[in-house]
């Protein structure tokens, strides 16, 4: 005598099922990476050249969404930013949401 379990099973190959469920699962994988994560790569990418070029005089827009003038450029995570005439604002560089108009270029010492 065959069980049921033994003979619903007896037809189908193992293999073949595994890889017939698997295969949605890595093409969903694949449309999600190009679709969502390559171009978030390289948006940040961009976005991380942007803050790295940032020059004095450039005007820029903060992602709280003040206007203003680079006034002091340093190496350290923050610059002056000047929003107001005589009123200057530390700024992190992450927070430049986008660099409207470039400034003067870089003097050499």
């Amino acid at each position: 005598m065959i069980t049921p379990a033994f003979a619903q099973g007896a037809g189908a190959t193992g293999g073949t099922d595994i890889l017939v469920q698997v295969v949605p699962f890595i093409l969903i994988f694949v449309i999600m990476y190009f679709l969502i994560l390559r171009p978030q790569q390289r948006r940040a990418k961009e976005h991380q050249d942007m803050v790295k070029n940032v020059r004095r005089g450039d005007t820029v827009v903060t992602t709280g969404g003040i206007v203003g003038r680079v006034a002091k450029v340093t190496e350290a995570p923050e610059i002056e930013v000047e929003i107001a005439p005589n009123v200057q604002v530390k700024v992190v560089r992450t927070m430049i949401a986008e660099v409207r108009a470039k400034g003067e270029p870089v003097k050499a010492a």
